[in-house]
């Protein structure tokens, strides 16, 4: 989480800092519309890519969490199953002792 919060900062500040260069340098009109949209561009693209690969680390966290609940499930399963033949067992000889 602070991480992320960590992230997001310097990004903001990495933006503000741009428009700040673009806008307070000698060029003209022109020439600093050509770079804000050139630095909008680079910056769509990192945000792309960025989000791509949280989709990518999310999708293989969801994968990893199912393939242990399964696993959980099923071992939760196999000892229900092995408690319920064990108490069968159980309850059968004392019947045949009688």
């Amino acid at each position: 989480m602070i991480k992320g919060k960590f992230a997001l900062g310097a990004v903001i500040g990495a933006v503000a800092g741009v428009i700040a260069g673009v806008l307070t340098a000698p060029k003209s009109g022109k020439e600093t519309r050509a770079d804000i949209k050139n630095k909008a561009a680079e910056l769509k693209d990192e945000a792309a890519k960025r989000t791509d690969d949280a989709k990518n680390k999310s999708a293989q966290v969801v994968s990893e969490v199912k393939d242990k609940a399964d696993e959980y499930k099923s071992r939760g399963e196999r000892t229900i199953d092995g408690a319920i033949e064990g108490a069968k067992k159980g309850f059968f000889s004392k019947e045949s002792k009688k």
